[in-house]
């Protein structure tokens, strides 16, 4: 019989020993990977829970999110690294050389790779300290957009253009988050000094109160836009800062419906929010020479800089 010719009495003694065990190995681990997907999220949901009471729904759902996608990944690489190893010697492969060669591989790139621990060790931090989860709106590393990922070694950002940007944790020395338990509106409103403020203020509450007491927005409040302060005297407005609390995510599209129903309430009360405006003086000449700056252009005409009252010609050329 040729050596390499396998018999039937071959086949049921491997089964029975190597090949019983190497069932056995995938199996286990099968079933240890099975009950980690079952079990670690609603461990990390009770805990998280207690740690963020009170917090809104939507933030605990992205903390465990985020949680669950890091321990799941490095608890399977374990798995699967500790199973590889079981499995190797039952198929004749010796692993003593495997690990020593690993072991020289590692010192090498150890040495090498002190950017990657940095990576790593900043990613740690940044989970423990929960910073952001999947599903925040954040500035990190110059670069602002939604969290569609969060790992050890980096932060995956997808910006407003599209754009998804691979930022190393490492990297990021401050993280700015918009939408970490709760948001907030904040805009300035201009009004012409000629309006009174007491009642362009009254406006302005009224439709906040109205917009949060709204069935269709009301959900995504949290405390109703409101007046804080006269913010500013520009050179043609007077603005008005305007503040409110949202949920997480929701300023924005508050803050396009308040200055819709802005627009709508200053219309109907009348209320000018102004444009820039710029008055133009000429210098006339008399006769002894002295030159007089007088405003010119006509209302009706911005592009006349005849000194008002001039005939027409004498500015001409």
């Amino acid at each position: 019989m040729l050596p390499f010719l396998v018999t039937s009495e071959d086949v049921t003694d491997w089964l029975a020993g190597d090949g019983a065990r190497i069932a056995a190995i995938v199996g286990v681990a099968v079933v240890i990977d099975f009950i980690l997907h079952r079990v670690v999220p609603r461990a990390l949901r009770v805990t998280v829970q207690r740690q963020m009471e009170g917090v809104l729904e939507e933030e605990v759902k992205q903390r465990v999110d985020t949680l669950s996608s890091v321990v799941m990944g490095g608890v399977r690489s374990v798995v699967v690294l500790v199973a590889l190893l079981t499995l190797l010697p039952l198929a004749g492969i010796s692993i003593g050389p495997l690990l020593a060669g690993a072991g020289i591989i590692g010192l090498a790139v150890g040495f090498g790779a002190q950017s990657l621990v940095k990576d790593v060790i900043s990613g740690l931090f940044i989970l423990l300290d929960n910073w952001y989860s999947k599903g925040d709106v954040i500035t990190a590393a110059g670069v602002t957009g939604l969290v569609e990922n969060v790992g050890i070694r980096r932060t995956v950002l997808r910006d407003l253009d599209g754009v998804s940007h691979y930022i190393p944790n490492g990297e990021i020395a401050v993280a700015s988050n918009f939408t970490q338990e709760y948001s907030r509106v904040n805009l300035n409103v201009g009004v012409s000094y000629s309006e009174d403020l007491d009642d362009v203020i009254k406006v302005i509450d009224r439709v906040g109160e109205e917009l949060a007491a709204d069935p269709e927005w009301s959900q995504h409040i949290l405390k109703a836009p409101k007046t804080l302060r006269v913010d500013n005297l520009g050179d043609s407005s007077i603005d008005i800062k305007i503040v409110g609390d949202t949920k997480p995510m929701e300023q924005w599209a508050v803050m396009g419906e308040l200055r819709r129903r802005l627009k709508i309430a200053f219309d109907e009360e009348g209320i000018e929010i102004p444009f820039p405006q710029r008055t133009i003086w000429v210098h006339s000449v008399g006769a002894d020479g002295t030159s007089t700056p007088v405003p010119g252009g006509d209302a009706h005409d911005p592009l006349d800089f005849r000194p008002r009252g001039a005939p027409e010609g004498e500015f001409e050329g």
